[in-house]
């Protein structure tokens, strides 16, 4: 059981950006380029490889995150294997009510490539994108697309990511040219340009810069290497002295700058007309992080709840968290994981360390889009699909059993819109729970959950698209045909202020009875990322042991049901201080039904009110409309925040503003007639904020 490629030569990235940037047209380049791909697929003609489902081809967007295996030597290495870096990429969607996504592949990735349009540089999307990489420090590097698109502009687009996403970003290309003058791109480290020839640019060419460029190219360098040598201190002492600084030596520094997230390289160019993508994959080479190269992973020993770490090496005991699930009609489940530690052959046993149950693998498969390879053998820094798990979900930890370890779950943004549900025929009713029970063990942002007054099911998730995308799923892959209802809101409950509760739940009817005797008190807890945080407090067994996660239970199912107007019950701590208990008569069910009804009458004294989602929008559009796009933003109980000017060739407004989500149903449709066809907007969800009381009274009263 040896390695293919030694460790040192992995490089796990992923592609992340805003709708449109053109990501997925850069990664079938970069398939291309290397091989994967023997013909160049277009989003726009539903031919790319990385998009492979049927609703991904038709919509021309990324919906589900794709995994790929390539391999590449850098242009400045001969082509031979020992030079040969094994590339894991992960092409992730643009679409904010996709963005679990790309939280999740960011999580398990060591590098991420973020796409900007050359027209537009930061939007909205890219912001939310790159706090995602922040989250998880993840090394980054930007290539700026679409430079031969009509309003490119590297300065515009430059300062902007200076602006709103960080100051440490580098140019090490410029380009030459602009929309239809775009030729190719300077290297600021060689000073050459470089020209991409042939039918697919595959044919790479170096010239000297042209002269009128020549003062510039050295404004740019300079500029570049006094920033990467304060990286150095032996470079920086040199380099104060007036020493020469070799090419080496620069790519060295911005090496050790992007492992250490002082800087973001930039590289532009233009993926359709194929320029500028071969240096990008060099730069993965060379600047991003091997598994070697990162800290090691931290984790819990699961029973002692003692933290642990593990070297990022083949030597160390099996890690991997799995990321994603996903149903493949020809193998089954794939659990798609990122090995951390150790290694494995196929057919080896696992510890799940959540659930504690033992896991076999029975099949390893090394992912290219939609086609797999198997493999008989995983290791460190691997990120593969496992088939034959059984009892795994996203975010679980699969490890060696002697020598367990739980790496941090992952948290995921609570669904904000909710349909009703209801399949055509007795057929499709016997389907319908078997697809939405696999569409939701796939996407931990997709609920389903049944109303019990009326009997039907009601799904939620992040936005319109991605249930509109889930009720196609269901439609093609499960053969589910469903009556759709309208979009809803899913609103939420919480409480104000603190309240105290006393509840007995004593029932007698011959022989045994039931005793639960609960004191609790109550109060909100904002700032936690968890619906419940529930407090032992008791005292000298006033409550024996085994019965205390029964109170909780009937806290957290109450919670779930809603008190108010039936929508879940969110932030709230919950302290159990005091209580009583039978010899005879308690048990766990009876203590359960006392914490809820505890719970419920606690509740009620606690001043409970409705929340409802607010999004973050970005409206864009020409100057003249400005009044009327405000107004109609006011009338939708909106909070505009700030409008500026864009940047570029042909300045707009920008509107940033916050408005209720029940008021953005059908907003595309206003402002479209609103700007006769000349505006767009881009939305995410911000946070939950209490509802004004008249309507909250409304949704109460609907909710009967």
């Amino acid at each position: 059981m040896s390695r293919e490629y030694p460790v040192e030569k992995y490089r796990n990235i992923g592609i992340i950006a805003h709708i449109d940037a053109g990501k997925t047209t850069v990664t079938e380049r970069i398939l291309f380029y290397t091989g994967i791909s023997h013909k160049i697929g277009e989003t726009h003609s539903g031919e790319s490889i990385m998009d492979w489902m049927e609703q991904e081809r038709e919509r021309g967007i990324t919906i589900t995150s794709a995994a790929t295996t390539c391999f590449w030597t850098p242009s400045d290495k001969e082509k031979a294997k020992e030079n040969e870096y094994r590339i894991n990429i992960i092409d992730t969607p643009g679409h904010i009510d996709f963005t679990v996504e790309v939280q999740r592949a960011l999580r398990v990735l060591d590098g991420a490539v973020v796409v900007f349009d050359g027209a537009a540089g930061v939007e909205p999307q890219s912001e939310t994108v790159w706090r995602q990489a922040d989250k998880y420090n993840v090394p980054r590097i930007c290539f700026l697309n679409k430079m031969d698109k009509f309003g490119a502009s590297f300065i515009d687009s430059l300062d902007s990511i200076k602006e709103k996403l960080t100051p440490d970003v580098l140019p090490v290309q410029i380009p030459l040219g602009e929309e239809d003058s775009f030729q190719g791109v300077i290297d600021l480290i060689t000073r050459k340009l470089i020209i991409f020839d042939g039918e697919f640019g595959e044919k790479i060419r170096e010239e000297e810069v042209p002269e009128e460029k020549k003062e510039e190219v050295e404004k740019w360098r300079s500029q570049m290497v006094e920033k990467v040598v304060t990286e150095d201190e032996k470079l920086f002492d040199r380099y104060m002295e007036g020493g020469e600084i070799t090419n080496e030596e620069i790519i060295g520094a911005l090496r050790k700058g992007v492992l250490n997230y002082n800087v973001v390289p930039l590289f532009c160019g233009s993926s359709l007309k194929n320029k500028g993508i071969q240096p990008v994959l060099d730069a993965v080479c060379r600047y991003f992080p091997s598994p070697e190269d990162l800290r090691p992973v931290e984790g819990v020993e699961p029973k002692t709840g003692k933290e642990i770490s593990r070297k990022l090496v083949d030597e160390e005991p099996f890690s991997a968290l799995v990321f994603k699930l996903a149903n493949d009609p020809y193998v089954g489940n794939l659990a798609f994981m990122r090995v951390y530690s150790g290694k494995l052959s196929g057919g080896a046993h696992l510890l799940n360390a959540n659930t504690g149950d033992k896991e076999r693998v029975s099949r390893v498969l090394r992912m290219h889009a939609d086609k797999r390879e198997e493999i008989t053998d995983i290791y460190a820094g691997d990120i593969v699909a496992a088939v034959g798990l059984k009892g795994v979900s996203t975010g679980h930890t699969l490890c060696n059993d002697a020598n367990p370890i739980m790496l941090e779950e992952m948290t995921f943004p609570e669904p904000v819109v909710s349909i009703r549900i209801e399949p055509k025929t007795k057929e499709d009713q016997e389907k319908m729970g078997t697809a939405l029970r696999k569409l939701s063990e796939e996407d931990p942002t997709f609920r389903v959950k049944g109303d019990e007054d009326t009997g039907e099911t009601v799904i939620s998730g992040m936005g319109e698209l991605h249930l509109d995308i889930i009720v196609d799923r269901m439609k093609r892959e499960f053969k589910v045909e469903a009556n759709v209802g309208q979009p809803q809101v899913s609103y939420k409950e919480t409480i104000k202020k603190p309240a105290e509760a006393e509840e007995k739940y004593v029932k007698q009817s011959g022989g045994r009875g039931q005793y639960g005797h609960v004191k609790l008190r109550i109060e909100p807890f904002p700032d936690g990322d968890k619906k419940l945080e529930f407090v032992n407090e008791i005292k000298g067994g006033a409550i024996p042991q085994e019965y205390i996660p029964a109170v909780e239970k009937g806290i957290q199912e109450t919670m779930d049901e809603g008190i108010l107007a039936g929508y879940s019950v969110v932030n709230i701590k919950s302290t159990l201080y005091d209580g009583s208990y039978h010899e005879v008569d308690s048990s766990k069910m009876a203590f359960k039904i006392a914490g809820a009804m505890g719970f419920k009458k606690a509740y009620q004294q606690a001043d409970p009110v409705l929340l409802e989602p607010f999004m973050k929008i970005e409206v864009i559009i020409p100057a003249d409309y400005l009044g009327d796009v405000m107004g109609d933003i006011s009338s939708r109980r909106g909070e505009v925040e700030a409008t500026e000017d864009t940047k570029g060739k042909l300045p707009q407004k920008v509107i940033r503003a916050k408005v209720p989500l029940a008021e953005m149903f059908g907003y595309v449709t206003t402002l479209r007639s609103l700007t006769q066809g000349r505006g767009n907007y881009s939305m995410e969800f911000d946070s939950y904020k209490e509802i004004p009381h008249n309507i909250a009274q409304e949704i109460i009263e609907k909710r009967g």
